[in-house]
C-alpha cells in the first residue's frame, strides 16, 4: 500500500506493563475509504497493513467488526460506481469475502425507492445473529441471519413525519443505530437531516426523541424533528446517557434520548461530525471539532481529538503525536472510533487520506497511514 507506514505501538506515553498487554492482544482496523477498504492488523505491538485495497475503486461508507460468535464476522458495505450499493461479508478477518446471490439491502418495489448506499452496519448488543442496517433513503433494515440478509423496518419507513424529512448535504441516511444489551426491543437511530428516532418496542412504533437539541438553520430553532443529527454515541457505565454530535452542538442525555443538554462549553467549536465513547470507562466521550459548517477543517486549523472525563462537564485537547503544524483533514462522521481492548485503543483518519492510532486512551498518537483515497469510515475491535 503506496505510502502505509508501519507504526510501533509502544512509545513514550506506555508503560512498560500495558506495552506487554498490548503486545498480546491482536486488534484488527479495518479503514473504509472512497476508492477500497484497507485493513491493518496489530500483533506483538506492530501495525501491518495488507499490501492492497479490498474493493478497489469501491467507496466503502459502512464497516462492522462482529465479533459476537466464535467467529469474527466482517461486514462491509460498498458502493460500485458501475453495479451500485452492496453487502459483503468475510469470515476470515478479511482474507475472503462473499457477496449473497441476491441483494442482501433492497427496496420493496411498492416503495418506490431504490438503494443509493449503506450508510451503517450494526451488530445488535442483545441478539446474537441480528445487524442492523442503515440507507440512504433514510431507512433502516434488520438481518437475522449475521447479515446475509435484511427486511425493511416498515413502521420507520411508514412514519408520518417523513413527507417532511429535508436531505443533508451529504444525502437522507441513516447514519446512527444504537441497541441496548439490556432491552432488545429498544433501538435508537439518527437521520440527516430528521433528526434521533427511538422504539421501545422493536421497531414497531418510533417517536422523535430531539427535545434540546438546536436546528440553527431552521425558522423555528427547536423543533420536533429536523435537526441535523451528525452522530450519536452511548456510555459505558450508564446506558441510558448518550453524547451527540450536532450541526452545531455538541449534547448529552442522561434519559436515552428523552431530553438533551448542551456539553458544547469548552470546546474550540461545537460542529463536527464525529462523536465516540470510551467503551470500557464511563462519562469519557470523543470529538473531532470542525470550523464551521461553511469551513469544514479543523478548529483552528489545528489536529485535535478532544476528550472529556466527566460527561462534558470539560474538555481537553489530545494532540501528542499529532501534526502540529497547519491541518486541514477533516474527520467524518463514522471515521473516528475506539477498540474494546483492555487497554483502549482510539483510531481516527481523515479526509487527506491519514490514518491515526493511539494506544493509551487518546494521550498520545502514532501515524498508521498516510496518502490513502478519503476515509469515510473506520472500526477496530480485538480479535485474537
Amino acid at each position: 500500500m503506496p505510502g502505509c507506514r508501519l507504526a510501533r505501538v509502544r512509545d513514550e506515553g506506555v508503560d512498560d506493563d500495558a506495552a506487554e498487554v498490548i503486545g498480546m492482544t491482536e486488534v484488527l482496523l479495518a479503514v473504509g475509504t472512497r476508492k477500497g477498504l484497507f485493513i491493518g492488523r496489530r500483533r506483538g505491538g506492530i501495525w501491518e497493513f495488507d499490501e492492497s485495497p479490498y474493493f478497489n475503486a469501491q467507496a466503502v461508507y459502512s464497516v462492522a467488526l462482529d465479533t459476537r460468535g466464535d467467529t469474527p464476522r466482517l461486514l462491509v458495505g460498498g458502493d460500485s460506481a458501475h453495479w451500485g450499493p452492496s453487502v459483503f461479508h468475510s469470515d476470515d478477518l478479511g482474507r475472503t469475502w462473499t457477496e449473497p446471490a441476491q441483494p442482501a439491502v433492497k427496496f420493496p418495489k411498492e416503495t418506490g425507492a431504490s438503494l443509493e448506499r449503506v450508510w451503517q452496519l450494526h451488530p445488535a448488543a442483545a441478539e446474537p445473529d441480528v445487524v442492523y442496517a442503515g440507507t440512504e433513503p433514510a431507512a433502516l433494515y434488520r438481518s437475522e441471519d449475521r447479515g446475509e440478509s435484511f427486511e425493511l423496518v416498515r413502521p420507520l419507513w411508514e412514519h408520518p413525519t417523513r413527507s417532511q424529512w429535508v436531505p443533508g448535504g451529504g444525502g437522507e441516511g441513516l447514519h446512527t443505530i444504537l441497541t441496548d444489551a439490556r432491552d432488545p426491543a429498544s433501538v435508537t437511530v439518527a437521520v440527516s437531516t430528521a433528526g434521533v428516532f427511538r422504539t421501545t418496542d422493536g421497531g414497531a412504533s418510533w417517536a422523535p426523541s430531539n427535545s434540546g437539541v438546536s436546528a440553527v438553520f431552521l425558522p423555528d430553532p427547536n423543533p420536533e424533528f429536523g435537526q441535523c443529527v451528525h452522530k450519536v454515541a452511548r456510555d459505558a457505565a450508564v446506558p441510558d446517557r448518550l453524547y451527540l454530535q450536532n450541526h452545531w452542538g455538541v449534547y448529552r442525555s442522561d434519559d436515552a434520548g428523552g431530553r438533551w443538554t448542551d456539553i458544547g462549553e469548552g470546546l474550540p467549536s461545537t460542529f463536527g461530525f464525529a462523536v465516540a465513547a470510551h467503551p470500557h470507562r464511563g462519562d469519557t466521550a470523543y470529538v473531532f471539532p470542525i470550523n464551521a459548517d461553511a469551513d469544514r477543517v479543523p478548529a483552528d486549523r489545528r489536529c485535535r481529538v478532544f476528550r472529556t472525563a466527566d460527561a462534558g462537564e470539560s474538555w481537553e485537547p489530545l494532540t501528542a503525536g499529532l501534526p502540529p503544524e497547519d491541518h486541514y483533514g477533516t474527520v467524518l462522521r463514522d471515521a473516528l472510533c475506539t477498540d474494546d481492548a483492555d487497554r483502549v485503543g482510539v483510531y481516527f483518519g481523515n479526509r487527506n487520506g491519514e490514518v491515526f492510532a493511539s494506544a493509551d486512551d487518546g494521550d498520545s498518537w502514532r501515524q498508521l497511514a498516510s496518502h490513502l483515497p478519503d476515509v469515510l469510515c473506520v472500526r477496530a475491535a480485538v480479535v485474537g
